[in-house]
């Protein structure tokens, strides 16, 4: 899909937009990071997100992708042609859901305290 437009609208600290960015670097998929000040929130991610305001936003050609799993998910599915992100066992697959599910109760909790902090 090289006539794509992808943009990911993120905080660099977010651990939640680092899920995104790992899913599209690992797929190869070539973006265009946008910055976003959280205390200053651009149009932009105000018109993508109108819901929750919240990053990280995908935008794939015009049309707006939010919540971090759901976009990992987005990404595998529409860049198929490259590796897949979960194993095609399901055993396995069930293995990489258990260590991701793990990772968000575990580590994410602690850094998503550390990042409320920062962003305060």
């Amino acid at each position: 899909m090289a006539s794509d437009q992808v943009t990911l609208l993120d905080f660099w600290p977010s651990p939640f937009g680092m899920r995104a960015r790992l899913a599209l670097a690992e797929k190869g998929v070539k973006y265009e990071y946008s910055e976003e000040d959280l205390r200053n929130k651009s149009a932009l991610l105000l018109q993508m997100n109108p819901v929750n305001k919240q990053i990280p936003v995908l935008v794939h050609n015009g049309k707006p992708v939010c919540e971090s799993l759901i976009i990992v998910q987005y990404i595998d599915e529409v860049w198929k042609d490259s590796a897949p992100l979960l194993p095609s066992d399901p055993y396995q697959r069930a293995q990489s859901r258990f260590w991701a599910d793990f990772v968000d109760k575990k580590v994410c909790f602690f850094a998503l305290k550390e990042f409320h902090l920062f962003c305060s």
